[in-house]
């Protein structure tokens, strides 16, 4: 089964706009563990807008499962890397003022800095993994920088699934293929959510984590957290 990790930044987006603290973001991590999530996502950014320096602290000392923390590799995010030493860091390549993850790595141009930040992760125990695009010379760059791991960007899936789904899927389907061949393990995130999640899933081989935050939390709020993370499961079961 594909394991699902919840991504609680728009928790953090939440209990900061009125900047105490509720939600609690702390209980609703340890709940998403309670009903079923296998892991907890977080990508700090520089401006701390939502999930803050102390936050990634907190949550260190208490997840239970697999704590997976995104993020550009400069410095501060390293320091976090080297502090807390989660069991996955996930390398973005976003600049400090961009609202959202929406593209992946040219793991050609960046090879020598990638090849550099890798190694120190993986020296501190830490699986790494690569956001990165379909395109398949990136995916087989990747496999030279010494990561774990590829999340495969899918927000151009999530755009074309309702006009056409078989479409959307294609080019995910190999970029999975090319990446297994290349020794490399999967992951996927962006934009996912209880309406593409199943058919992505039954058409991208190998594929072990789903990283989802935005859509799963709009839904809880129809659907309530604990229904609805039983309901992703279950697309991915």
């Amino acid at each position: 089964m594909t394991r699902l990790s919840v991504n609680v930044n728009k928790i953090a987006t939440l209990r900061n706009a009125r900047g105490e603290n509720n939600p609690n973001l702390l209980k609703v991590a340890e709940d998403c563990e309670r009903f079923g999530a296998q892991g907890i996502t977080v990508h700090p950014r520089p401006d701390e807008r939502h999930i803050r320096y102390g936050d990634v602290i907190a949550l260190a000392g208490q997840v239970q499962t697999e704590f997976n923390i995104e993020g550009y590799p400069d410095e501060r995010y390293m320091a976090i890397i080297r502090e807390v030493r989660p069991a996955q860091a996930t390398l973005v390549p976003d600049p400090p003022n961009v609202l959202t993850s929406n593209a992946g790595w040219d793991t050609l141009k960046h090879a020598a800095f990638l090849k550099d930040i890798i190694s120190e992760i993986k020296s501190l125990g830490v699986r790494a993994s690569l956001f990165i695009d379909t395109d398949l010379k990136r995916i087989r760059g990747a496999a030279e920088t010494g990561t774990d791991r590829v999340e495969l960007y899918t927000g151009p899936y999530a755009r074309q699934y309702k006009q056409d789904r078989e479409k959307a899927v294609r080019p995910f389907t190999e970029a999975a293929r090319e990446a297994l061949s290349a020794g490399l393990e999967l992951n996927a995130g962006h934009d996912l959510d209880l309406e593409n999640l199943r058919f992505f899933k039954e058409n991208v081989p190998g594929l072990k984590e789903v990283s989802i935050g935005h859509a799963l939390v709009c839904d809880a709020l129809y659907l309530g957290l604990e229904n609805t993370i039983r309901l992703y499961l279950r697309e991915l079961s």
